[in-house]
């Protein structure tokens, strides 16, 4: 079956020529150009990624994506105006999984998509089981997508798993924004690494309950940290 993807913008020229490029990659695309018929097409298609413009008549492409997390997991790459980065930033928080500055080129609207798709749908041939992955009282199981704090499981959004899931592999270690947008989002976001410092607040809120903290290396970038060692007793 083709992926199918739903492209929402208020503009035709930009739908048509957004609608050229991604069925030249072989995607199969529906449209929408408000609010309502985007949450419309969003249930009837049931699309497995869906291009959201921010500004839209009828209902906002923000209340859009917090009515897609309500009912799953479906990537969003979010479309925004250079001049909404507060908008962009409460999107990603919504939990968009990336975004695009208009103007841009179709090209790499074409590349984000295969990236997230890449991502949020890894080829099921690929590979061997990954170990499960454990630091104090966290862990992670990269082949079920689950996390644990001791006992409890917690939700974590797509990108806050890779990020925490990134962050296990190299425990100890200190990365930096762009090597943690180049592990976990698989390209460079042209020095917009704000997206990393919004995901790190968000997996620091889902862990403030565990003995493990994401901890800030001013100046470099983050390292996840565990509980202290413990030391025994002189007798």
């Amino acid at each position: 079956m083709d992926t199918k993807l739903l492209v929402v913008d208020d503009e035709p020229n930009i739908i048509e020529l957004n609608r050229m490029y991604l069925e030249g990659a072989g995607y199969q695309v529906v449209t929408a150009r408000t609010g309502p018929e985007a949450l419309d097409r969003f249930r009837s298609e049931q699309p497995d990624l869906v291009v959201l413009d921010l500004m839209l008549p009828g209902i906002d492409g923000l209340s859009i994506c917090r009515e897609i997390r309500q009912q799953g997991a479906t990537p969003i790459i979010m479309l925004t105006a250079r001049t909404e980065d507060v908008d962009r930033i409460v999107g990603l928080e919504l939990g968009a999984d990336d975004y695009i500055t208009k103007p841009y080129n179709p090209r790499e609207l074409v590349a984000r998509v295969r990236a997230v798709l890449r991502r949020t749908n890894p080829p099921v041939e690929a590979a061997a089981p990954a170990s499960v992955l454990q630091l104090g009282d966290v862990i992670l199981d990269p082949a079920r997508r689950t996390v644990n704090v001791g006992d409890e499981s917690v939700t974590l959004r797509t990108k806050e798993f890779d990020l925490l899931q990134c962050l296990l592999e190299h425990q100890g270690l200190v990365l930096s924004r762009e090597q943690l947008l180049s592990q976990v989002w698989g390209y460079d976001y042209a020095g917009e690494t704000r997206t990393v410092d919004v995901h790190v607040a968000g997996l620091r809120k889902e862990l403030r309950a565990s003995n493990v903290m994401v901890e800030t290396v001013w100046g470099i970038g983050y390292k996840l940290v565990g509980p202290p060692a413990r030391t025994g007793s002189a007798r």
